[in-house]
């Protein structure tokens, strides 16, 4: 409460304080001169003790005071340049006392002015620094103020504790860092501790939040930091560099949005192999769905191969228009020509239009609708734009002899439950049947799982549910995926039409799979909050609702139809499946039947033949109970 109401106190009152106290030091100090030099406690008992100049000193050294603004140098802000103001005020004051003593001939000792300029100088600093550590017992008693540890001893650290030193919210109490040569050492007048006390500290009341100022560390680095904080008991914030908060003067101290290999729970994967660079140097490169985030880093990273030209191929007039502003910049650094074409994948005029007009030489067939309650609601649009679409574009590029053509795909196409994973298994069908009699074109698929951070993904959803200060939600508890990042994703793509033979279905070795709900903890924790335990209305954090699986969703995905058809390819991260196929005359009669389904508008009989022709397709069990439900209410 006293804390409070002195800081709180009006900017005026706080100025008169300082100016009293030094105004009062003054007579004390030239009291303590004469004192020390006649050796007594009465110096006025000897003649050479002028009362007058008691006065007049103190009235010229209220001019001094106030004329060098000392009582405007904030307490919490006193540092070097403050002592030298105090040092030019009290050599100013003490010339004065000189000066009156030789000019009203008082027969001053010369030592007393002397003495008096260094004291007053002492006590002056004395008072300040007491005053600082008055205020910062008080800082640690008040209830108000959060206490705080701050992880990392190094600048950014150090720098940290100085500027929480004028925040009357939080009040740092403690330095934490893993280096054991500065256990116990004194920074900016706080003990530097070992991380394995901070639980106890924490356990005891005196640390309530933990500041991470390691903005040199990897993001690897900070995960594992945060998750062995996550058990402490306390709030874990990561704070950004100063450096991020010049650059961004928007982002907020306290928050920081999280990047997407942070949550990967492994290492990326080196995708680097330099030889592939050749296999596009000088050719013609189209990309279908360019605006999609998959699309759209394949052009980035496309920039790097040296291609002659890349076509951006979009639906979206919008996303085409984006993407081609952003890579503008990037063809003149590098010398790639950048043409931007409308149109739909399943307009086979359009499409081999473009093709022959631009000469196109590979194809990534990136197009694609990919949101699986969407697709579920809206299959007829969905199967004609991933499967009739495909086979539209690997149509035209047989005919027109493109050397490459890539298949975009997803896990979700190994015994789907769902329409979309079920069209683009259909979509693999095709290309391998175009593969099977093709002998120039070299069709490949590559199939990956989850991509962080692309549009649809839980990452931008869990990130825009944080900002809001929650609840974010997750289907079911026990959802797991694999998961890439959209940069391991694009290069994937681009190594599987340089290793392709014909007919492959590429996979990448992701680890193990991870919890949905591990991962929305997980960007909490990283982007500055806390996990709200329990359904308390009053408790602190961001609450995790679990909303129920979705039309279509399973717990988990596969990569693999068959796990025991892997080989190996050039990279020991990436590997070739050897899957089953259908016969031409199956692939013809699939097709044949997609086309009557899609012109008749009859989605029962577009879920009858996926049933017949996907291998492994099944309905999920929340779709067959609200199945049973439809048909128990006719």
């Amino acid at each position: 409460m006293l804390y409070s109401f002195l800081t709180n106190l009006p900017r005026w009152i706080k100025r008169l304080i300082v100016f009293c106290v030094d105004l009062a030091l003054i007579p004390l100090n030239l009291y303590f001169a004469y004192g020390l030099r006649f050796d007594t406690f009465q110096p006025f008992a000897d003649d050479r003790t002028s009362v007058s100049l008691f006065f007049l000193l103190t009235a010229i050294g209220g001019f001094i005071i106030i004329g060098l603004r000392l009582p405007r140098v904030k307490l919490n802000a006193f540092e070097a340049h403050s002592v030298l103001r105090l040092g030019a005020a009290a050599a100013l004051i003490t010339v004065a006392a000189v000066l009156l003593s030789y000019f009203l001939y008082l027969g001053t000792p010369r030592s007393v002015p002397l003495i008096f300029g260094t004291s007053f100088l002492l006590s002056s600093v004395l008072a300040r620094v007491a005053g600082l550590v008055f205020f910062r017992f008080l800082s640690t008693r008040s209830e108000a103020a959060v206490p705080v540890a701050v992880y990392g001893a190094g600048a950014a650290g150090i720098q940290l504790v100085s500027a929480l030193r004028h925040s009357v919210e939080v009040v740092p109490v403690a330095l934490v860092d893993d280096n054991p040569g500065l256990h116990g050492l004194v920074v900016s007048g706080i003990v530097v501790k070992s991380p394995s006390e901070l639980k106890a500290m924490v356990q005891a009341g005196r640390v309530k939040r933990v500041l991470v100022a390691i903005p040199s560390a990897t993001h690897e680095l900070r995960a594992r930091l945060v998750a062995r904080l996550s058990d402490i008991g306390a709030e874990v914030r990561i704070l950004p560099s100063y450096v991020d908060l010049l650059l961004d003067p928007d982002s907020n101290a306290g928050q920081r949005t999280v990047a997407p290999d942070e949550l990967l729970g492994r290492d990326k994967v080196n995708l680097e192999v330099p030889e592939i660079a050749g296999v596009y140097a000088g050719r013609v490169v189209m990309v279908t769905g360019a605006g999609g985030s998959i699309g759209s880093e394949l052009c980035r990273q496309l920039m790097t191969c040296n291609p002659r030209k890349i076509v951006l191929f979009e639906q979206s007039e919008f996303s085409l228009y984006e993407i081609e502003k952003e890579l503008q910049t990037l063809a003149q650094e590098f010398g790639v020509g950048i043409t931007a074409r409308l149109g739909s994948v399943t307009n086979r005029a359009r499409v081999r239009n473009v093709m022959t007009e631009q000469g196109v030489d590979v194809v990534f067939h990136a197009a694609a609708y990919k949101h699986v309650p969407l697709v579920e609601d809206n299959e007829l649009e969905g199967a004609d734009n991933n499967v009739i679409g495909t086979k539209t574009v690997a149509d035209v590029a047989e005919e027109c002899s493109v050397e490459r053509f890539v298949l975009i795909s997803t896990d979700k196409a190994v015994r789907p439950t769902n329409i979309m994973g079920a069209t683009k298994r259909m979509a693999e069908l095709v290309i391998q049947d175009i593969q099977s009699r093709n002998g120039h074109t070299k069709f490949s698929m590559v199939r990956f799982g989850n991509v962080l951070g692309s549009s649809g993904s839980v990452i931008p959803l869990f990130q825009q549910q944080i900002a809001a200060g929650g609840p974010v939600t997750v289907t079911h508890p026990d959802v797991v995926r694999y998961f890439m990042t959209i940069p391991e994703a694009s290069r994937l793509v681009l190594l599987a039409g340089a290793y392709a033979k014909g007919g492959d279905v590429f996979v990448l070795d992701m680890g193990k799979p991870a919890r949905i709900i591990d991962i929305a903890k997980r960007m909490i924790v990283l982007s500055g909050n806390t996990v709200k335990e329990g359904n308390s209305a009053e408790g602190k954090g961001i609450e995790i609702v679990i909303t129920g699986l979705r039309p279509g969703e399973k717990l988990y995905e596969e990569l693999l139809i068959d796990g025991n058809s892997l080989t190996s390819t050039a990279h020991n991260k990436i590997f070739r499946a050897e899957e089953s196929r259908l016969s031409e005359i199956e692939v013809a009669s699939m097709l044949k039947e997609l086309n009557a389904a899609l012109g008749a508008a009859n989605p029962t009989e577009l879920r009858r033949l996926v049933v017949k022709y996907v291998d492994g397709y099944h309905v999920s069990k929340s779709q067959a109970v609200d199945a049973h439900k439809s048909l128990a209410g006719q």
